[in-house]
């Protein structure tokens, strides 16, 4: 179901004003730029016709934005379908590491430097936790997925991390992890050595950027406990795909949750997590929205998905080895978990049967096609495209 109000039409009614009022970097423009023109004539597009009835309709280019909400699902879903082959066939924990308020300053003016340090702090904690004998002696792998956001669109930096419940041991063979409760390794152990390793990073960053480690800033760095958070462990393969769909390609607001945009404010929904999870509504001028979210717009080249261990692309092999030993089956054919969007928009919408061609491209901001369709649509082409 198509939403009412879109981060599109946000930024397109208002972002001279959010322009004037706001320093606003060039590359955040660029982004700016492609959400208003995804799907629409400025980037060009195709007409399509159904083999089966004729049906002709105009396609607009989309933008492929990775901080775009329409462009994510389609993108999700390829990772997703790649992620298959790789799934190991034994119970998975998620944990979540989060980096305490204070350091929010120097996320917001080096995100490239304190987002690579928080990915290394934590897949460091994580493989030393599965390494240790006490708790595992295994290599373990791990995919960690970046995000920056809260419910209100607040600065709020943590990575979700997926983990096998075991590793490969010295023999090459597969160990399963000695714990059968909730966590996969003690949260409080490891918070404490996330802290600790977070922060030796933090100091050689701000080291070589000749920044001083002020005594103001070590006491708001301690005073608080760094907490890991861990969820239930998930069951089998398919569970684990479909709960990855979720963290994936998420961005910071879906157009789902835009209630109205008019009269200078953004009203949106979100839920409040002290209080239950309750849904509830906040309303922001819409050039604070649109501050908080450039807040979340990842340098460029950033990437926020993290592949290690066992389920880095350098062990392939190893991989593949594992799961012919643990006899793992062929999960991108056995299981079926999305029904790709890509294969979904190229079902006619008006007889649900046909498949739609390309029968004609067009670039970027072309004249209008309505005499050009009409002529089509009277002529009846593609009737007989094969």
């Amino acid at each position: 179901m198509k939403p009412d109000y879109e981060i599109s039409a946000i930024i397109r009614r208002y972002k001279r004003v959010f322009y004037l009022k706001y320093k606003v970097l060039g590359y955040h423009k660029w982004v700016l730029n492609a959400l208003e023109n995804c799907r629409t004539a400025a980037l060009g597009g195709h007409v399509e016709q159904c083999v089966e009835c004729g049906e002709i309709r105009i396609s607009y280019n989309s933008c492929r934005n990775r901080h775009c909400p329409k462009c994510q699902g389609a993108q999700r879903d390829r990772w997703i379908e790649s992620r298959q082959e790789d799934v190991v066939d034994c119970k998975y924990f998620h944990n979540v590491f989060t980096i305490p308020q204070c350091l929010n300053y120097y996320c917001l003016h080096y995100p490239k430097e304190m987002y690579n340090i928080l990915f290394k702090a934590s897949k460091d904690t994580v493989e030393s936790f599965g390494k240790d004998e006490k708790y595992l002696g295994a290599s373990i792998g791990c995919i960690g997925i970046l995000h920056t956001w809260g419910q209100t669109l607040d600065l709020h930096p943590h990575i979700h991390y997926i983990v096998p419940a075991g590793g490969i041991d010295r023999t090459g063979n597969w160990r399963h992890t000695r714990c059968e409760g909730k966590y996969l390794f003690p949260v409080k152990a490891m918070s404490a050595v996330f802290r600790g390793k977070f922060v030796a990073l933090f100091r050689e960053f701000l080291e070589s950027e000749g920044i001083p480690f002020s005594e103001e800033l070590r006491h708001d760095i301690y005073k608080k406990e760094w907490v890991v958070y861990a969820k239930r462990p998930l069951g089998g393969a398919s569970q684990v795909i479909e709960y990855l769909g979720r963290y994936t390609h998420k961005i910071a607001i879906s157009n789902h949750r835009i209630q109205s945009i008019d009269n200078g404010k953004v009203v949106f929904s979100y839920k409040d997590y002290g209080d239950e999870g309750k849904v509830k509504t906040m309303t922001l001028g819409a050039t604070e929205f649109l501050r908080r979210f450039c807040l979340h717009i990842l340098p460029k080249g950033f990437r926020k998905i993290r592949h290690y261990g066992i389920l880095s692309s350098r062990k392939k092999k190893t991989l593949k080895e594992l799961q012919k030993k643990m006899g793992v089956p062929d999960l991108k054919k056995d299981v079926i978990v999305y029904i790709l969007s890509d294969f979904k928009a190229k079902r006619c919408p008006c007889c649900g049967k046909g498949d739609m061609h390309i029968i004609m491209s067009f670039g970027a901001n072309a004249p209008p096609l309505h005499n050009m369709l009409n002529e089509l649509k009277n002529n009846k082409l593609g009737q007989n495209i094969s």
